[in-house]
């Protein structure tokens, strides 16, 4: 017997909530935040060969595709509370349904984060989450909070996920070790959630790392009104990364996207601050720059030299 869109659902995406008040099986899910807290929201939409590839294994989809949602609610400081999720599928293969949920659950549980509802259809392949989270009222770390004189840090490493694909489209060559290390990095980013909510209060602004960090820190940039000067040896990358050529390396750490760290600007008096609430989040932090006055974005390299690096990031209308 075929399965139809509700056996679907019951087998593989029902669960019993704990902290909703309502999950799913009714028209609306029911969240409540608790007392002076406001609810946090994002939505991620992921489209086959446009942001993961067909050779992806079903439990790591599941994982990346509420990993990156989770990404948003930690450039906020938010506190996951529960998610929906609109799955289109040419046809219900069971064998994936059950891997696909495996990775989504698994990384859910981690950040106590409820299945709340949803919708499947049919159709290609795609996936789309609605995540909800809870910040305390005026906490909420924003991209618009920059300021002359903030140092500009970056957590985890930068870069391996864009090696990873361009080991797919043959532009590099990786040893089979190497491969899978950044392979994972692309497929199973670690959404920096408890990093975003110990930064809340030292902060200035936030914005996670989707598209490439050049391209998400001028996010910042001009919605804060000011410009930025980075030091390119200064970005951190894993030892898969650094041993590529100086060009790949700037490539990858300034353009490549899928890395999902925080970007973040904080005053430099409370360079302690932002050390003890790494060490807090088990999260490694790097001081990569400077907010300045004057708009833009400068790289320097060695010496102290400006480089004419290409900055140009992902975006989805005019990226091929």
């Amino acid at each position: 017997m075929a399965l139809g869109e509700f056996e679907l659902i019951d087998k593989y995406f029902t669960r019993p909530v704990r902290r909703a008040a309502l999950g799913v099986g009714d028209d609306c899910a029911l969240l409540v935040p608790a007392p002076g807290m406001q609810l946090a929201v994002s939505t991620d939409l992921l489209i086959e060969g446009r942001h993961f590839l067909s050779t992806v294994l079903p439990d790591r989809l599941g994982h990346k595709a509420l990993a990156v949602n989770l990404s948003d609610l930690a450039a906020c400081g938010a506190r996951p509370l529960g998610f929906t999720l609109g799955l289109s599928l040419p046809q219900p293969d069971e064998a994936w349904l059950e891997g696909f949920a495996r990775g989504l659950f698994a990384l859910a549980e981690r950040h106590g984060c409820e299945l709340v509802g949803g919708d499947t259809t049919r159709g290609p392949l795609a996936i789309s989450i609605t995540v909800f989270g809870e910040v305390p009222a005026g906490q909420a770390l924003l991209r618009s909070g920059a300021r002359p004189g903030d140092d500009v840090y970056v957590s985890g490493t930068l870069g391996d996920a864009r090696l990873a694909l361009e080991m797919f489209r043959g532009a590099v060559s990786l040893p089979g070790e190497d491969f899978d290390r950044v392979r994972r990095a692309m497929e199973l980013p670690e959404p920096r959630v408890a990093l975003g909510q110990a930064l809340r209060g030292i902060a200035t602004a936030a914005v996670d790392v989707s598209d490439g960090f050049a391209g998400d820190l001028g996010h910042v940039l001009r919605r804060s009104g000011v410009g930025a000067t980075l030091e390119a040896e200064s970005l951190p990358r894993s030892a898969v990364l650094a041993r590529q050529p100086p060009e790949w390396q700037r490539r990858c750490t300034l353009t490549g996207g899928d890395d999902y760290e925080l970007v973040f600007t904080a005053p430099a008096a409370r360079r302690d601050e932002v050390e003890a609430a790494a060490r807090e989040a088990g999260v490694p932090v790097t001081r990569v720059g400077r907010i300045d006055v004057e708009p833009g974005l400068r790289v320097l390299g060695p010496e102290g030299r400006l480089l004419a690096a290409d900055l140009h990031t992902f975006d989805h209308f005019k990226t091929p």
